[in-house]
């Protein structure tokens, strides 16, 4: 697996699973910003799903802007997401 470091941007994978996710659909398809890792940890979904043993993943704090999730806010948004769903963003052209 990728691992991000804080302050890169990164894209929430959009995807629509059949089963359990802890990745919400408002940020799905959505860059944000990674503020820190929180860690490993089984991933979610394959608990849900009654793995036996689940992945280990990373888990990270990612930064969205509010703007962007919801079209209007001057604040960001932090979700708590494995890595498995994200992957790296271009960079923004200036």
């Amino acid at each position: 697996m990728r691992e991000f470091a804080a302050g890169q941007r990164v894209l929430v994978r959009a995807v629509d699973p059949d089963g359990h996710t802890r990745a919400p659909r408002y940020v799905r398809g959505h860059t944000g910003r990674v503020v820190e890792a929180q860690g490993r940890w089984p991933l979610a979904d394959e608990r849900a799903a009654g793995a036996a043993e689940p992945r280990i993943e990373t888990v990270y704090t990612v930064a969205f802007p509010a703007r962007e999730l919801w079209g209007a806010g001057t604040h960001e948004v932090t979700v708590d997401l494995w890595e498995s769903y994200l992957e790296p963003a271009e960079e923004e052209r200036v």
